[in-house]
């Protein structure tokens, strides 16, 4: 017979090592959300600029997660709860109360498209997390634009007219499709590249490369030959790069 002592129980709650990169996922939302209140006090560069931080901290979270081997479901799906607000919801009520609202008709019906767009590409994403058939994915590509970025490339002509002061960018006749158009390229299948799949090797030899020539290496042929083509981004669409990866490890357990 089993006794209560040597009985394992079950793991409950949320383990107090998640409780960092939730806060910051937390964190992400309420300040994608204050960027709706500086623009009802048409304080556009700080409704911008939270826009900004909140993809910062959104960046941010996965990266501590894993960090502290915290990820959990529970993480991904609150960071999926965050990023509709704060780069669907947002972003479309600072465009619409900066822009959209003064179309004659359907202005913040345009503006709902980028909501929609946000909350059907996660969606999606949320549905296929378990998936392993994801060619995208697989060659270090996500489907889509992601929602920060999107939530960026949204609030584009918000920015340029504050670097520029010219009212053409604020017109909703440029908005309007422009937001439209986002919220398509979220919900689509347009390999993004992501940068999460960049992976640094280490190189045998790779210390005796001047420091310079890492920042000046002229072209992509340069940067493969001095590097032994270890930092060649992945292609979706080419099995070059794969068959080029297996040759060398045979020819390294070969030396081996």
């Amino acid at each position: 017979m089993v006794g209560k002592g040597s009985m394992k129980r079950p793991e409950r709650g949320i383990p107090l090592r998640a409780f960092v990169p939730n806060a910051v996922t937390a964190l992400a939302l309420c300040v994608g959300l204050s960027s709706v209140r500086f623009a009802y006090l048409d304080n556009w560069v700080l409704a911008a600029a939270a826009i900004v931080l909140a993809g910062i901290l959104d960046g941010l979270d996965g990266r501590i997660a894993r960090l502290l081997n915290a990820q959990s479901r529970f993480g991904a799906e609150l960071d999926s709860l965050s990023d509709v607000i704060a780069f669907g919801v947002s972003p479309a009520l600072v465009m619409f109360l900066w822009s959209t609202q003064y179309m004659p008709q359907f202005g913040w019906v345009l503006a709902l498209t980028m909501v929609v767009g946000c909350a059907l590409r996660l969606a999606r994403f949320n549905a296929l997390i378990d998936d392993q058939d994801q060619p995208h994915k697989s060659a270090g590509f996500l489907t889509g634009i992601p929602a920060p970025v999107g939530a960026g490339l949204a609030m584009l002509p918000l920015y340029l007219w504050l670097i520029t002061g010219e009212e053409i960018f604020r017109h909703y006749a440029l908005v309007s499709p422009w937001i439209v158009l986002i919220a398509f390229l979220m919900i689509s299948n347009t390999a993004t590249f992501s940068w999460s799949s960049l992976r640094l090797r280490k190189i045998s030899g790779w210390r005796g490369l001047p420091w310079w020539r890492w920042l000046v290496l002229p072209d992509q042929l340069a940067v493969d030959h001095a590097l032994g083509n270890q930092y060649r981004l992945p292609d979706p669409h080419s099995v070059q790069h794969q068959k080029l990866c297996a040759g060398q490890a045979a020819a390294r357990s070969g030396a081996g």
